[in-house]
């Protein structure tokens, strides 16, 4: 599944969040149980990964070619904050303290589709980031990874 979109969702007392009904399905493992791997992120965000897309993830972290003792601390610091979570029969994670409070997420957040996971962010704070991507920003970006995906072999 190609996660796309956003939505506003609340976070209740007991730090649930609810996933779309539309994307549960992302997260179905093959016993049949929804799970979610939540991992920080950049630009103080959580991010919800299916579980064989972290997988393929974490392989690429791993073949990435960086320099051992790089790549050694970038595993340590996310995947020792990284919590696996069961969906609930309401469609629902219990987002781990740890997290909310490295992100920054009080009651309000977005849930962002970013092809591969979602993004969990402040809603008060999306504002301000979506304000300031302008259209020349956004073609640069493009343009860096058209670049990018040129120059792989």
């Amino acid at each position: 599944m190609l996660f796309t979109g956003q939505t506003e969702r609340s976070i209740d007392e007991k730090q649930r969040i609810s996933i779309p009904k539309e994307m549960r399905k992302a997260f179905v493992t093959e016993d049949g149980s929804a799970v979610v791997y939540a991992s920080p992120g950049p630009n103080d965000s959580i991010w919800l990964w299916p579980e064989l897309k972290f997988e393929a993830w974490a392989s690429m972290l791993e073949q990435s070619g960086l320099q051992e003792e790089v790549e050694m601390e970038l595993a340590r610091e996310i995947f020792s904050k990284t919590s696996r979570l069961e969906i609930d029969k309401a469609g629902r994670i219990r987002l781990p303290e740890k997290l909310l409070k490295f992100a920054q997420i009080e009651r309000q957040a977005m849930l962002l589709g970013v092809q591969t996971h979602l993004e969990v962010v402040d809603a008060n704070n999306r504002g301000a980031s979506e304000d300031e991507i302008m259209p020349q920003q956004l073609r640069d970006l493009m343009h860096r990874v058209r670049k990018s995906r040129a120059q792989r072999p």
